[in-house]
């Protein structure tokens, strides 16, 4: 599933842009699409719904927030972005590089560009997935940059991802997670922290660089403190 975010402040051009997304899509993979008329609309979204889309067309010619300074903004939110920009002007284009742009699109855009732009922005995101845990709570995936975990915390069958902007809950077990990432530490039975988040171990508690404290267990704590030795010396 692709999740697509188109934003243009004129409704017919974004629903012509979905209508051709669709029939490129239909052939290659499901996709799941969200409009917005503003740059301020989607940021706003981004921040109740970090992690939820992998790539947003921008239309360069907006109101007050253009798609420039749009851009810029998301690409701080989340570096891993795939950002395509739409415009009717082709002395935009060069733009786009400085905010590290997929491509572009002019209005309005032929079914072989449109294919072009899918094609590289699904390579890049295979490429991103090793920096990338991916998840799902129900029919949402959430796409969340390894980076930005601080740490996972289980709950019974629930496994909380907890990252400085916002929280994701899903299914699965911590051995499970803890298989499928690497620079984590086991802390406890319910406790998984990525390694360079520790900023240091106080008595039986890892203190994250937040001040966040999260519990070492009996158990876990020599191999804890081992791979955060090692996680330090190596960083």
């Amino acid at each position: 599933m692709l999740r697509i975010g188109i934003c243009d402040d004129v409704s017919d051009a974004r629903l012509a842009l979905q209508s051709a997304l669709e029939r490129v899509l239909e052939r290659r993979c499901e996709a799941q699409f969200f409009a917005f008329s503003s740059g301020e609309g989607l940021l706003q979204w981004l921040e109740r719904h970090a992690g939820e889309l992998d790539l947003v067309f921008l239309d360069i010619e907006m109101g007050q927030l253009d798609g420039m300074e749009t851009a810029r903004r998301l690409r701080a939110a989340d570096p891993d972005l795939q950002l395509v920009f739409v415009t009717g002007y082709a002395e935009y284009v060069f733009d786009g590089y400085s905010v590290g742009a997929l491509g572009y699109l002019l209005k309005p855009p032929k079914p072989e560009q449109i294919e072009d732009i899918l094609n590289r922005a699904q390579a890049a995101l295979c490429r991103g997935m090793e920096h990338t845990f991916v998840c799902r709570n129900g029919d949402t995936h959430y796409r969340i940059p390894v980076g930005r975990i601080l740490y996972f915390v289980s709950d019974r069958r629930k496994v909380t991802c907890v990252t400085p902007e916002r929280e994701y809950t899903f299914y699965s077990k911590l051995d499970q997670v803890a298989a499928e990432v690497d620079g984590f530490v086991r802390l406890h039975q319910r406790y998984l922290a990525r390694a360079a988040a520790v900023e240091r171990v106080e008595g039986s508690e890892a203190v994250l660089a937040d001040g966040t404290r999260l519990p070492i267990s009996r158990a876990c704590f020599a191999d804890a403190l081992l791979a955060l030795t090692r996680a330090e010396l190596e960083g």
